[in-house]
């Protein structure tokens, strides 16, 4: 081989693997990679307070809800807390008297900073009410409320200058309505007015879901308003809108239409480039963040790259880890000081805290049964953390010597169509149980006796190219693991309107008092 070609191979490679700065040769970083978290994040709100990120999201029927993440680089995303720790006491957050809020509770947010305190609104069908609350800290959790009638839909904060406070709201026609400045219900006189009719029309007449999700920015003296619709037959669209004034005129375009990639707002980095944050719909493991580069031209923010998200993003650090910090393992120990739960944790539905306890057995969680029920979901006290892709693991181990007669207990995954691998007790008797709910139905696919006091559950779900399987498993102490029951298709139903979930659970069918202690939670990819 000639010097020269040799030459010319090793520069290419070293091109491929490393930059050279100032003589020193480096490695070139790890990119950021979409999706941002492949995890259940949707209806995002964000924004940028000096070199930290803020985004909530929407958790509907859990408790605490309305969550509040942070990250330094946009990229690598944790908990930092919540805006209340139950939306409010009613049949249907509870479930009591055959009330259910899946699918509803509190809907997309509005997050802002202003005057010093950090603003989160959302809107309720649960309870007829949009929602506002405001802290100093987010870390804190000490967040005031203030609520009114309506709800209004997929609404979005604008502070002006001049102190007048509006939110832009609805589907279909856009409304821009006028708060009180303690923004604790409708200014009276105050404007109240449609800004935008058919907003839909912009991405073609073929309408199926009409124009929602209003995500506003002021950016330059201008009004910015992102929202989606859906084509009949198509996937979610992006739209834009632009004003020179917040009343109007509007001018709108498709923003982005690719793999369904929709609904969000934008974010500037100090350095002065801006991207936005969008979701996609994701099959079983919800609705995760896609982050895309913004560019401008002729006033116009234009997403991503040749009209598409791309996978890589340029500038940006990669993640840290494969597993997102939003879901943690638990170990279930607490030294004097710490949170009973950490923020990775919610309730399906309001939980009664006189049924659970970390205190009672210490390093180990309580769940005691308060009533009788007759599936997994409709049983209180039920723990989550979210699935995520495209692989994971979750196992536990269960103590379930003071189960009663008529209880069952063990790990799930969460959603109208469900499954879990449990211990149910019947006549003194203890056996294993796969249980796949199919609608109304549970079928129970295989039973297994169990002659010991604790025993191992598993759970492993597989997101990749939208298989999305669940698969089950048991181990008594001291044997290895094994299969039980069929693999599961887990699907995303409407009905319910969240990615899977893993989740904690115990419930009775005859005698309520019963209790289980779980030792750990382990999450793994």
């Amino acid at each position: 081989m000639k010097p020269i070609v040799f030459q010319s191979i090793v520069c290419a490679l070293l091109c491929l693997f490393a930059s050279v700065t100032n003589g020193q040769v480096k490695p070139i970083q790890k990119r950021a990679a979409n999706p941002i978290i492949w995890a259940d994040v949707p209806d995002t709100s964000i924004l940028r307070v000096g070199d930290t990120y803020y985004m909530s999201s929407t958790t509907m029927h859990m408790s605490p809800g309305l969550p509040i993440m942070k990250s330094t680089d946009l990229v690598n995303w944790q908990l930092a807390g919540y805006a209340y720790q139950t939306l409010a006491d009613n049949d249907a957050l509870t479930l009591k008297n055959g009330q259910n809020a899946y699918g509803a509770g509190s809907w997309a947010s509005s997050l802002r900073y202003h005057n010093g305190e950090f603003i989160v609104s959302t809107f309720s069908a649960t309870t007829g009410k949009t929602h506002i609350y405001k802290t100093k800290s987010i870390e804190s959790g000490h967040w005031t409320e203030a609520s009114f009638r309506p709800a209004f839909h997929d609404h979005s904060l604008v502070f002006e200058e001049d102190g007048h406070v509006y939110l832009v709201h609805g589907s279909g026609d856009v409304h821009l309505t006028e708060l009180l400045p303690e923004l604790t219900g409708i200014k009276p006189g105050g404007i109240d007015k449609i800004i935008i009719r058919n907003a839909s029309e912009v991405a073609g007449s073929n309408v199926g879901l009409r124009a929602e999700g209003s995500q506003i920015h002021k950016i330059n003296g201008k009004y910015y308003l992102f929202m989606i619709t859906w084509p009949r037959g198509g996937l979610r669209t992006t739209l834009v809108f632009r004003a020179d004034h917040l009343e109007g005129p509007y001018e709108g375009r498709v923003a982005l239409k690719d793999r369904g990639i929709a609904q969000g707002g934008l974010v500037d980095i100090p350095g002065g480039e801006w991207y936005a944050l969008l979701f996609q719909d994701h099959g079983a493991v919800g609705r995760i963040p896609y982050l895309l580069p913004v560019k401008w031209e002729d006033g116009w923010p234009i997403l991503g790259i040749d009209g598409m998200a791309p996978p890589a993003l340029v500038g940006l650090p990669h993640q840290s880890s494969r597993v997102p910090a939003i879901v943690s393992s638990d170990e279930f120990n607490r030294k004097p000081g710490d949170a009973a739960l950490p923020l990775q944790w919610q309730w399906n539905h309001n939980p009664d805290n006189s049924l659970w306890s970390l205190t009672q057995r210490p390093g180990w969680l309580r769940l005691t049964t308060g009533r009788t029920d007759t599936s997994l979901l409709t049983a209180r006290n039920t723990i989550t953390q979210r699935t995520f892709g495209p692989e994971c693991s979750a196992d536990t181990l269960i103590d379930v010597s003071h189960m009663k007669d008529g209880d069952t207990a063990g790990i799930c995954v969460l959603q109208k169509r469900f499954g879990y691998v449990g211990v149910q007790q019947n006549a003194g008797k203890r056996k294993i149980v796969v249980v796949t709910a199919d609608q109304a139905t549970d079928d129970v696919a295989r039973e297994v006796p169990v002659t010991t006091s604790t025993v191992l559950l598993r759970i492993h779900c597989d997101f990749r190219d939208g298989q999305d399987l669940a698969s089950f498993e048991y181990c008594e102490p001291g044997k290895t693991w094994q299969r039980i029951g069929k693999t599961m298709k887990m699907v995303y139903t409407l009905p319910h309107f969240m990615g899977y979930r893993f989740g904690l659970f115990n419930y009775a069918s005859q005698t309520a008092g019963g209790y289980v202690d779980f030792d750990y939670f382990r999450i793994s990819n």
